[in-house]
């Protein structure tokens, strides 16, 4: 089987749970061998990690570009490591600049390119991916047919699944591109953590829309997810009314997620927030509107006001915890 380079995202030393979706689909469709860049010290850590989960070569290229500037570094090093390989595949995860790395990565490899695919699997000429589109109305299955193909995948495609290997390391020394120096990052804010779990890579979401009535009624949505271990999502009605931040917004214009379940609380379901997250695993609704389209999309649904059902829900969450 050939060559599957995953780029792996890591943060403060710690590698992120899709990456190791990756490198769990990777083995579907041939090695996986995992790219770390920037990782400075930790670099032995990370390394660790991927071997855990199947890599049986480990990329290692690190270089104060990496931090300094924006994108390009990385695009630089994963091509030159994709065509150094004559990797079967180039995987990395479906983010907002995995997205933007993938479409630089294909362009300069003459290659195809696959976004937001939510599963992947080997094909007779080459890996096969289903995606969600047209806001998530349909499935539809794809191959890349000209050169390495470079696929995106959204989190929680799958659920990360051991499998040791070697890890062996290569370090790798990246020509950079005068391209990478185009973009320079000047500052850096911490970002102040919620203690929940990040919005796209969450199993778990539990979202609010208008239904809550106001800032304050979030408060029985942030106790359910919090019993499950959820992130909380929103509604754009909900962040538009200043309820919730912006950057917890799910749909169309929001983010992307695709959880292994999602629990709607007073959202109509709109095809804008529908678009956001249709292809989660399993959909759970509460609206006391027994029209709310909604309905139409989920898997369990409870016709009632979400401030009675909700609490009767995390009480029995916490009860069959303890």
């Amino acid at each position: 089987m050939g060559e599957v380079l995953v780029l792996v995202d890591h943060a403060d030393g710690v590698v992120r749970k899709p990456a190791l979706e990756l490198l769990t689909l990777a083995r579907r469709i041939g090695e996986p061998s995992a790219v770390v860049l920037g990782a400075g010290a930790a670099a032995d850590g990370i390394r660790a990690k991927a071997a855990e989960y199947g890599a049986a070569k480990v990329y290692i290229a690190d270089a104060p570009e990496f931090a300094d500037q924006l994108v390009v570094p990385e695009v630089d090093a994963l091509t030159q490591i994709a065509r150094a390989a004559d990797a079967a595949a180039v995987l990395v995860t479906a983010t907002g600049e995995g997205k933007e790395i993938a479409a630089r990565v294909a362009l300069r490899l003459g290659s195809g390119l696959i976004t937001d695919a939510i599963d992947l699997y080997a094909g007779e000429r080459g890996p096969v991916a289903t995606q969600s589109v047209f806001a998530a109305s349909y499935q539809v299955t794809c191959r890349v047919t000209a050169g390495i193909p470079v696929i995106a995948v959204k989190p929680n495609a799958t659920g990360p699944e051991a499998a040791p290997a070697d890890g062996t390391v290569e370090n790798v020394a990246v020509a950079f591109s005068a391209a990478a120096t185009g973009t320079k990052v000047v500052s850096r804010v911490q970002r102040v953590s919620s203690g929940r779990p990040e919005l796209t890579e969450a199993a778990i979401v539990v979202s609010g829309g208008r239904g809550v009535g106001g800032a304050e009624g979030f408060s029985v949505v942030e106790q359910l997810a919090d019993v499950l271990g959820a992130a909380v999502g929103a509604s754009r009605a909900a962040v538009d009314a200043g309820w919730y931040p912006h950057g917890n917004q799910v749909g169309q214009t929001g983010k992307q997620v695709s959880p292994q379940l999602y629990v709607a609380n007073g959202i109509s379901g709109a095809i804008q927030h529908r678009a956001g997250m249709q292809t989660s695993k399993t959909i759970v609704a509460v609206n006391k509107d027994p029209e709310a389209p909604v309905f139409d999309l989920v898997d369990f649904g409870v016709v009632g006001d979400l401030f009675e059902v909700l609490p009767q829900l995390t009480a029995e969450v916490k009860a069959r915890r303890s």
